[in-house]
């Protein structure tokens, strides 16, 4: 320990994080309030510590040092000393050791234990007053320094333009941890998404970007450990650098990169669900692993006046401060990492209004969405916003700055009512057929602005949203208290299960409608992983803590006659949405006669053809709705779409409106063979819970309007 200490030196003040250089290690931690940082060594499998070395210089609040001869592959962590005063938000605990929030990969794994915490638990369950004095270094893991050289080879981001795209959100480890086709090794990990039989299922489909649910380290939460679940989803992050090392089946970070590299070269595009709002350690009476133990004024918005409490806008303990100068760099520093190290094409920001909240509440001006979208490399990345958590003023669908998409509630909830057969939703779903101009036509906002969706992680799969009218949660261990009371689902005649033919047959024809209108809408849309060949949870509309078979994408279903049908009319829709740019469109924002003299741009009617009325729109019982929309199909052809939808328990025959065109049926959702058929006499009869595509080409007859979608890269 004495010789490493000797060979500690000074150094420039350089980037966070430990850093090699081929002869050493640079290593610099942020801590505006600490007395002094001890940077620690360790060897083996991380229980012994071989050296505690204080940082030897300090500016502007980063505390950094040089160690020669340190290389990839040695583990280290920091301990912090200072006051430890929670009334004042102090919690400084030099025997806790802490992982370096720029650590890039982390040995270990975390073992719960009372050590963690910088108070005696038992002898003051609800206080923290008392001081914690035991080691916590034996069950928290390690730190690692890396090399993250690795050879993209002639790898180029596909960016695929945002009209194009059509998202698929997985989880990494429930995608192919029951997929037999995969060594056992292989399965649940990136060993297994970057094969050619995952790509292979993906652009069958016609995917173009895979949603990965979050891949940073994350803490399995300690109730659900001693319960005997954990934690699945991942929304519990540990480090903002470091992947979670179950997802890697040969440890390193290269088996991430050739990953993405494959799906590239496929044209499939890798998002990534990041998780910057909170933390694992919880609230003020949670674990001291890191940000807490280092800085938790700077790093955790606390209670004014009362700072020794966490604002707990998450509903998870704590809220990450992003008002604070670093800590924006830190979550700055992190996306730049994954970008240009992993090559990632964008991010899914998990509760994106905590991040967008200054003082005063909620601002699209804020210091973060600032400097988001002036960086250079990440404002050219997608950047998608759930844009909605728990905190006041915390609803902000449509308000997130320009050069964001947003995850899209409403076209949730209103398209599962219609289809559902709930009144009242015909002026609803006509805004959500038309990329929700409603809440995203403003500061030229484009179309593609509106994520689209029916199911995600969170909640029914499709299988369940037709199959169940309640939640079946109670493999959670809650009582089934747990989970959404409101998914807007119906079970269409049995709970669960069923071998009754007429109702399954039932069920896949509303899951068919649910793909249709999600992929004839305008915007940008998203599918959950097996949704396509009817996964199902059994009801659970709250699997975040079912790491198992539960969760799991059980395969054999793609394999039966329902799943590959379902496979392959998802596949032709996503087909028929890129062949038709007219699906796709713009924000259509009157009814202009851009493309034929006479012929509005946009028209929407009842089953007799002609354009709805005012008293059309407000009827209560109006369940029927038709969809006329025009323009270029390219430079010489003008196309024409009809979407004519019936949620009625009755069939009903639509005249089309006139003029009259060369209509050919693209798509019926109650016959899902029938195509390219001709309509009798201008008329087309629309089953019960179904819905109908119509297009039609004629030559073109005036110039594309200025504001046709013709762009646009992400």
């Amino acid at each position: 320990m004495t010789d490493i200490a000797d060979r500690l030196q000074p150094s420039p003040l350089g980037p966070l994080g430990a850093h090699w250089g081929g002869r050493g290690t640079r290593f610099a931690v942020f801590s505006e309030t600490a007395e002094k940082i001890e940077l620690c060594l360790f060897e083996g499998d991380g229980r012994h510590q071989t050296a505690r070395l204080n940082m030897p210089e300090c500016t502007n609040g980063i505390w950094h040092g040089y160690l020669p001869g340190v290389r990839p592959g040695t583990q280290y962590g920091y301990r912090a000393s200072g006051p430890y005063e929670p009334k004042h938000g102090l919690r400084f605990n030099p025997h806790k050791l802490l992982l370096d929030p720029y650590a890039r990969q982390l040995a270990g794994e975390l073992h719960w234990h009372d050590a963690l915490y910088g108070y005696h638990r038992i002898k003051s369950p609800r206080t923290d007053l008392s001081f914690d004095r035991r080691d916590s270094a034996a069950y928290v893991p390690k730190s690692l320094v890396v090399d993250d050289r690795f050879d993209w080879d002639d790898d180029h981001p596909p960016r695929v333009p945002w009209s194009d795209t059509v998202i698929y959100e997985m989880h990494v480890r429930g995608f192919s941890r029951r997929r037999e086709i995969f060594p056992p090794h292989d399965r649940g990990t990136f060993g297994a998404l970057g094969d050619g039989r995952s790509i292979e299922h993906l652009r069958r489909l016609g995917i173009t970007a895979v949603e990965l649910l979050p891949i940073h380290a994350f803490a399995r939460h300690r109730h659900l450990v001693e319960a005997g679940l954990t934690s699945y989803w991942g929304y519990n992050t540990l480090a903002f650098f470091a992947p979670d090392q179950a997802y890697l089946s040969d440890g390193t970070l290269g088996q991430i990169k050739w990953a993405v590299k494959q799906l590239h070269a496929a044209g499939i595009e890798v998002l990534l669900d990041v998780v910057y709002n909170h933390t694992c350690e919880g609230s003020e009476l949670g674990p001291i692993l890191s940000f807490r133990g280092l800085d938790n004024i700077s790093y955790y918005r606390l209670l004014p006046g009362d700072p020794r409490h966490h604002i707990n806008d998450t509903g998870c303990g704590n809220t990450v401060n992003m008002s604070h100068p670093r800590v924006i760099q830190l979550v700055m520093d992190s996306l730049r990492y994954w970008v240009s190290e992993f090559h990632v094409d964008g991010f899914r920001f998990d509760l994106c209004s905590t991040l967008g909240r200054e003082a005063e509440g909620f601002d699209p001006g804020c210091g973060f969405f600032d400097a988001l979208m002036q960086d250079p490399l990440l404002s050219q990345v997608k950047l998608i916003a759930e844009p909605w958590d728990i905190g006041p003023g915390g609803y902000q669908v449509g308000n997130h700055p320009v050069g964001f998409s947003e995850w899209n509630d409403k076209f949730r909830d209103q398209v599962r009512r219609y289809w559902k057969g709930d009144a009242g939703l015909r002026p609803d779903l006509a805004s959500r057929l038309q990329g929700s101009a409603d809440l995203f036509d403003h500061h030229r906002r484009r179309v593609w602005t509106s994520v689209n969706l029916i199911t995600a992680h969170d909640g029914f799969t499709l299988q369940d949203l037709v199959s169940y009218n309640d939640k079946h949660n109670e493999a959670n261990g809650e009582d089934n208290r747990d989970g959404s009371d409101n998914d807007e689902s119906c079970n269409w005649g049995a709970e669960g299960a069923t071998d009754d033919a007429a109702i399954l047959a039932q069920r896949e024809k509303i899951k068919r409608d649910f793909f249709a209108t999600l992929l004839l809408a305008q915007g940008t849309p998203m599918l959950l992983a097996g949704d396509e060949f009817g996964q199902t949870q059994q009801g659970n509309n709250n699997a975040y803590c079912q790491d198992n078979e539960l969760a799991w994408l059980d395969w054999s279903l793609a394999e039966t006659p329902a799943g590959r049908q379902m496979i392959d009319f998802v596949s032709r829709l996503i087909a028929l949405r890129r062949e038709h740019p007219v699906i796709r469109g713009h924000f259509y924002r009157a009814a202009r006669a851009e493309f034929i003299a006479d012929v509005p741009d946009v028209l929407w009617f009842d089953e007799d053809g002609q354009e709805l009325s005012d008293d059309d729109w407000d009827n209560e019982n109006g369940r029927l709705l038709g969809l006329r929309r025009l323009g270029h199909h390219d430079d010489s052809a003008v196309e024409i779409i009809v979407l004519l939808l019936n949620s009625d328990d009755a069939e009903h025959m639509f005249a089309l409106p006139e003029p009259s065109f060369d209509y050919r049926v693209r798509l019926d959702t109650q016959h899902p063979s029938r195509q390219d058929v001709a309509p009798a006499e201008n008329r087309c009869l629309v089953a019960p819970h179904s819905l109908v595509l119509l297009t039609a080409h004629l030559a073109s007859t005036a110039a594309p309007a200025g504001d046709v979608d013709r762009e646009e890269a992400g």
